[in-house]
């Protein structure tokens, strides 16, 4: 593990509501997709389960794919990411659940509105990938047909394909097939 739990978790929790519309169409389109993405990452505390908190979902969505087209340039990563610590009103401590025992952080209150919350931990998680010298692990899917974004959690920051589309297989096929015609 390169980082503790949580902050991976959270950085796979970002990559995959980033590529909620970006690969087959909405994923997130309406309340009960919501549930599902949520439950599937444990986010706790505070769902108001309507329109608004699907839109205000929507937005963090939009704004966490500003930051991954961001990478290129740190600096400008760091002011998006320190934008949002702060309009998220991130207030860190520390919490455990029955499920999960380990200590971890949580970055706003439960009663906090939920994308103010996603927000918080999301950014949280990227200031521990910044501050680790690791900004070069938030990466674009390398298929040319695929914009899809990935956190490359591998040890030696190798991965460049997503898992969304099966890209890596394409990709590798084609290479394949291109070398079988130039014998």
């Amino acid at each position: 593990m390169l980082f503790t739990y949580d902050t991976e978790l959270t950085l796979r929790a970002a990559a995959e509501l980033v590529n909620s519309d970006r690969v087959d169409g909405e994923q997130l389109a309406d309340l009960a997709a919501l549930d599902v993405y949520l439950n599937s990452f444990g986010w706790t505390g505070r769902r108001d389960r309507d329109d608004a908190e699907l839109r205000s979902v929507h937005r963090l969505r939009a704004r966490l794919g500003d930051i991954w087209a961001a990478t290129d340039d740190e600096e400008a990563t760091v002011e998006k990411v320190n934008a949002l610590l702060r309009e998220t009103k991130a207030s860190p401590w520390l919490t455990r659940h029955v499920e999960n025992p380990d200590w971890h952080l949580h970055l706003g209150a439960p009663d906090d509105p939920l994308s103010q919350r996603m927000g918080a931990e999301i950014a949280m998680a990227l200031a521990d990938l910044i501050r680790g010298g690791e900004l070069r692990r938030l990466k674009v899917c390398a298929a040319p047909d695929c914009t899809a974004v990935l956190t490359d959690l591998s040890r030696n920051r190798s991965k460049i394909f997503c898992d969304t589309g099966n890209c890596g297989n394409r990709q590798h096929v084609a290479a394949y097939r291109q070398r079988q015609r130039e014998e």
